[in-house]
């Protein structure tokens, strides 16, 4: 039809909203009824509406500055991501944009949106559910570097840990030491970290001629409070276990709360094990066994990328592994 570049009122049209919840969408806003935002995304992304584009011609410049959206503000391991970008970014000339993603695929997609009308001239994406096909459109336009996320055609523009490899480990360590009956709490199986630990763990049962029991397995939402209810769970069927390896340190937590509320002593009675190595878990009592997590170092790769990308030069990050952190949570069986 033409190369005009569409307007909100053309969106307001395409989706039979207002210009005015284009407006809200666009920028964010928590109020916009769900139907409404499902609506103003599918047409931003059929008219491929962008907002930044005739600033940048106009200006012919930067902005120097860099989107972020990441997965949930308030997170001890995103935030730890984030503070690692933060820091990446301090000696440069480029200042970030926070935006929170909350964990939901829309309101990221429209995170990035609001920063695409803030002329960003780049974006990282912590973790996220953007679909891949859509986040590879965007792209052609602006920069995007995505971390603590596994996208494995994007190279040089991805970094992440291997949560299958650290999972699995994590969980011959537990058998290596005794644990046949080992309970898991996994994340929300929706989520790509859940969903590979999950198989991390199954593995190494397998790997030793263990069979996974349905009912050692509990779902959880990676907060403190699910794994109080886990743990609550795993009692009130009374399973027999004597390990619990949580998907993260959050509900690793929880679950030792539990514990001590019924009068179960951690190691002796159920060793716990964690995943992320939250500052806080060497303080839990007993310190927590958990997985570690480079966070902080994924985030300094993801912003550094970022700025060699925009400044056209190479950079090649390290690899990013997981390490097994003992401490005094887990006993031999």
């Amino acid at each position: 039809m033409q190369n005009k570049q569409p307007t909100i009122k053309d969106i307001a049209a395409k989706a039979k909203v207002s210009k005015s919840t284009v407006s809200r969408v666009l920028n964010n806003s928590r109020f916009v009824n769900e139907k409404k935002r499902r609506a103003v995304l599918a047409a931003i992304d059929k008219l491929e509406f962008k907002p930044n584009q005739l600033a940048r011609s106009l200006a012919g410049g930067k902005s120097l500055a860099i989107g972020v959206v990441t997965h949930e503000i308030g997170s001890p391991f995103y935030d730890s991501v984030a503070e690692g970008v933060t820091n990446g970014l301090r000696k440069t000339a480029y200042s970030p944009i926070f935006i929170d993603g909350r964990w939901d695929a829309q309101t990221e997609e429209a995170a990035i949106h609001t920063l695409l009308g803030r002329r960003v001239d780049g974006i990282i994406l912590i973790g996220g559910n953007v679909p891949v096909k859509k986040l590879d459109k965007i792209r052609v336009e602006t920069p995007i570097v995505v971390v603590a996320r596994e996208i494995p055609e994007w190279n040089d523009c991805n970094y992440f840990v291997d949560n299958f490899q650290g999972a699995f480990d994590a969980t011959k360590y537990l058998i290596d030491l005794g644990h046949r009956e080992i309970a898991f709490i996994a994340g929300i199986m929706t989520h790509q970290d859940a969903i590979r630990r999950k198989s991390g763990f199954n593995a190494a049962l397998k790997d030793s001629g263990i069979r996974f029991k349905e009912n050692l397995f509990i779902e959880g939402d990676f907060r403190a409070p699910s794994g109080v209810l886990a743990a609550e769970s795993l009692l009130a069927r009374n399973a027999r276990f004597s390990a619990i390896f949580s998907s993260n340190d959050e509900m690793a937590f929880g679950a030792r709360l539990l514990l001590y509320r019924r009068g179960i002593r951690v190691p002796e009675d159920v060793s716990i094990l964690g995943f992320d190595d939250q500052p806080n878990s060497a303080f839990m009592t007993p310190p927590l066994t958990t997985v570690k997590q480079p966070a902080f170092e994924l985030g300094l790769a993801g912003s550094t990328a970022m700025v060699h990308l925009l400044e056209n030069k190479s950079f090649e990050a390290p690899t990013f592994e997981t390490k097994l952190i003992v401490r005094e949570s887990v006993l031999r069986r």
